[in-house]
C-alpha cells in the first residue's frame, strides 16, 4: 500500500485509538472522541478503535475484537493494516510510553506522535531529567526512590512526590510536613515501582507546545500559564475540575519567552519527539526549570495544546491535519523555522 497518498476512496484512512490500560483511560477516550469528530470527513475516513481497561481492543461500538487481549491485538492489527495512518490518542503507560509505537513500528503502519525512544524517555520523568540536564536545561533537584529504600528518605523541607511514569498527575503529592512523607511515598509507589522526590520549585507554571509540522519544520505555540487562585498544587483534580485558569499567551518578557522556547526545542529534539509535545516548566527567578514532557498531551478542542495553537491561528482541525500529514511524510529530518523562536511572544 502507498501510505503517502489517499486510498482509492480519495480519503486518507485514519485509525484513531483511545482508552488504554491505565488510570488515564477516560481522558484518552475523550481525546480520541474529539479527534475523530474533528477530522475533516472530506479528507479522512476514520476507523475508531478502543483499548479496554482489561487490554482487549474494541470496535466503535465497544465490542471486543476477540476473546483475549492477545487475540484482540492480532485482530486489531488486521484492521490497522488496512489504514494509511494511526492516531494513537492514548495517554499514559501502555500507550504514550512507546508501547503502541513499538507495535505500530513492527506492523509497519505510520502513526502520529513520538516513536518508541521519544515516548519511553519522556514518559520516564527520571530519564527526562537526565536528558534535560545533559542539554543544559535546569530541572528540580531530587532523588529516585523505590520500595526498598523508601523508609530511608528523610524530610528536609517541602518536596513533591510523584510516580516516575504515571500521567495526569496521578499519585503526585505536595509534602509540607515530615509526617506526610511516608503516606505520599506509599501512594506514589502504589502506581509505580519508582518514585521521584523533588525539592519544591517556586515559580510560575508555564507550558509550551512544540509542533513538528507536516513540512518537517518545528514551531512553538504561544506559552500558556496555569493560574491557581488557591495556591494548591496543579494535581489531577485541578486539571479536570475547572479550578485552574489558563492565560494564553502568558505575560512574559522577551527574554523569558526566548529562554522557554530555547529550552523546549532543546528538550523536544534531545528526547527524539515527533508530532507534538507539551513541555511544562516552572519559571523561576533563575530562569526556566523543566517539570515534565508530554508526548501525547490532552487532545480535545479544550485541551491546553489545541488552545495554544488556536491562539496562534491554527485551528483544532488544522492542527490535527498537520499531525496526520506529518506522520505520512517520509522522515527527511527536522528543520527549525527561523520564526519559531518568536511565535506567540507576549511582552509584560
Amino acid at each position: 500500500m502507498n501510505r503517502t497518498a489517499p486510498s482509492q476512496s480519495g480519503r486518507v484512512r485514519v485509525a484513531v485509538i483511545g482508552g488504554g490500560r491505565n488510570c488515564e483511560h477516560e481522558v484518552s477516550l475523550a481525546s480520541a472522541a474529539s479527534v475523530r469528530s474533528a477530522l475533516d470527513p472530506a479528507a479522512y475516513d476514520v476507523l475508531a478503535l478502543t483499548i479496554g481497561r482489561d487490554g482487549r481492543w474494541q470496535d466503535a461500538d465497544g465490542r471486543p475484537l476477540a476473546g483475549s487481549a492477545a487475540e484482540s491485538v492480532a485482530a486489531a492489527l488486521v484492521l490497522l493494516a488496512g489504514c494509511d495512518v494511526v492516531f494513537p490518542a492514548v495517554h499514559g503507560p501502555y500507550g504514550e510510553d512507546g508501547t503502541l509505537a513499538a507495535l505500530l513500528d513492527l506492523a509497519d503502519v505510520p502513526y502520529v506522535g513520538a516513536g518508541v525512544r521519544g515516548g519511553a524517555l519522556a514518559m520516564d520523568k527520571w530519564a527526562t531529567k537526565l536528558v534535560a540536564e545533559a542539554v543544559g536545561v535546569a530541572v528540580a533537584p531530587g532523588c529516585l526512590v523505590t520500595a526498598d529504600d523508601a523508609d530511608q528518605v528523610l524530610f528536609d523541607g517541602p518536596v513533591v512526590v510523584k510516580p516516575v511514569a504515571a500521567g495526569s498527575s496521578h499519585g503526585v503529592s505536595l509534602v509540607l510536613r515530615p509526617a506526610d512523607l511516608a503516606p505520599a511515598l506509599a501512594e506514589a509507589l502504589r502506581l509505580d515501582d519508582r518514585v521521584l522526590v523533588e525539592e519544591l520549585v517556586v515559580g510560575r507554571e508555564v507550558d509550551l507546545a512544540v509542533l513538528r509540522r507536516a513540512d518537517g519544520s518545528l514551531t512553538v505555540g504561544p506559552p500558556l500559564e496555569i493560574v491557581l487562585d488557591d495556591g494548591r498544587l496543579f494535581d489531577t483534580e485541578q486539571k479536570y475540575d475547572g479550578g485552574a485558569r489558563f492565560l494564553i499567551p502568558a505575560p512574559l518578557s522577551a527574554d523569558e519567552h526566548d529562554q522557554l522556547v530555547e529550552a523546549s526545542l532543546a528538550v523536544f529534539t534531545a528526547l527524539g519527539c515527533r508530532g507534538v509535545a507539551r513541555c511544562d516548566f516552572f519559571l523561576t527567578a533563575g530562569g526556566p526549570v523543566l517539570n515534565e514532557v508530554n508526548t501525547m498531551p490532552g487532545m480535545t478542542a479544550q485541551s491546553q495544546v489545541p488552545k495554544m495553537f488556536a491562539q496562534q491561528g491554527l485551528s483544532y482541525p488544522a492542527l490535527l491535519d498537520e499531525l496526520v500529514r506529518g506522520a505520512l511524510r517520509p522522515d527527511s529530518g527536522t528543520r527549525v523555522r527561523p520564526h519559531g523562536a518568536t511565535a506567540g511572544r507576549s511582552h509584560a
